[in-house]
């Protein structure tokens, strides 16, 4: 694989608005397949395929269904458009957020996918900035490139490719690439790459080190 095509292949942006309780950032990854939109949706939204690109899941996936990733995230499905959005909340570690998928038709057998994720403005993120989540999202678009263009069966991060230097590389440049996003939204570019190389050692460092 291409790693620096595919990390070029997505859109990248950030966002920061001011809230009646403080602030919220969202950060918002889109790429374009060539596939139909209808084929898109479906490969994001049946649990017999959302294993095969990004995490088992289980639960009801239907507007005010509940619904539960495999070791990761749960939440409520808050509305349902099909072929063309979903909303979700994402609820991990105490903390709760929101998450929207658009698609969009540019042609019969082409489709974009755009994820945006709206979270409260906190200490992680003054630390990590957007890459700690960015990173991840980036992966699962990573996935679903390899499933729907390649025919893999397997999330990348749960193959044998995430201890690879290759899987190093990608979070690497992911993390250069919202450092960029971070400051063209009008952070110092100089606090954005500080940010970056915290959240590119998080994902990076072998357990012995830690991940602090």
């Amino acid at each position: 694989m291409d790693i620096e095509h595919e990390i070029d292949a997505v859109g990248r942006s950030v966002g920061v608005r001011r809230t009646g309780s403080g602030a919220e950032s969202t950060v918002t990854v889109s790429r374009a397949y060539d596939v139909p939109v209808e084929d898109l949706w479906d490969a994001c939204t049946n649990p017999e395929r959302i294993p095969r690109w990004f995490l088992p899941v289980a639960g009801d996936l239907r507007e005010g269904g509940a619904y539960q990733l495999e070791g990761n995230a749960g939440g409520r499905v808050l509305s349902c458009d099909p072929p063309r959005s979903f909303r979700v909340t994402w609820e991990y570690g105490g903390e709760s957020s929101e998450v929207g998928v658009r698609l969009t038709a540019e042609s019969g057998a082409r489709s974009r996918f755009e994820l945006s994720h709206t979270a409260p403005l906190d200490e992680f993120w003054e630390r990590y900035g957007p890459g700690a989540g960015g990173i991840g999202w980036d992966l699962g678009l990573f996935g679903l490139t390899l499933y729907l263009l390649h025919g893999a069966s397997v999330p990348p991060e749960a193959g044998e490719w995430a201890g690879t230097e290759e899987a190093r590389r990608f979070t690497e440049l992911s993390g250069r690439r919202w450092a960029t996003a971070h400051a063209e939204s009008g952070e110092d570019p100089d606090r954005a790459e500080d940010a970056a190389d915290r959240t590119i050692d998080f994902y990076t460092a072998p357990p012995q080190e830690g991940r602090a």
